[in-house]
């Protein structure tokens, strides 16, 4: 049986703590190992601050809605937020991982580490709104 948690959140750094706590218990419940809800809270951070730091779309206030999906083989998170159109996967510059780190731009290192985490991602623009959808494999 699927267990399910779904979240909305202000676009605001304060709940990144929230979110964290809700899939906490999610994880106890479930009986997740340390290192997936390590892998799953870094990629929610990540994804939560680009949205919140980067897609406000002027002065409209961006909604933030967070669902998982965790069943006896994989994690499914669907992040959908109202902020301006951005594909993190196609937009965001490639990380420059070969230059010393003083030397190195900004940007592009967290969706990076997004996709390394994460065995399947996907955005999409639907009814104006961004999709991002995450897929972890559990290990058998």
């Amino acid at each position: 049986m699927a267990a399910n948690l779904t979240l909305n959140m202000e676009a605001q750094l304060t709940e990144i703590e929230r979110i964290h706590a809700a899939v906490k218990i999610l994880s106890q419940a479930e009986g997740w190992p340390p290192e997936l809800l390590f892998q799953i809270e870094l990629v929610l951070e990540e994804i939560g601050t680009n949205i919140i730091k980067y897609g406000q779309d002027g002065d409209r206030e961006t909604d933030i809605n967070i669902t998982l999906t965790s069943d006896s083989t994989s994690l499914r998170l669907e992040i959908v937020d109202s902020g301006k159109p951005f594909d993190p996967f196609a937009e965001a510059p490639p990380p420059d991982l070969d230059s010393p780190i003083p030397d190195r731009p900004i940007g592009g290192l967290g969706v990076h580490l997004v996709q390394e985490l994460m065995d399947e991602s996907y955005y999409r623009r639907e009814d104006g709104m961004n999709k991002v959808t995450l897929i972890k494999h559990k290990s058998v």
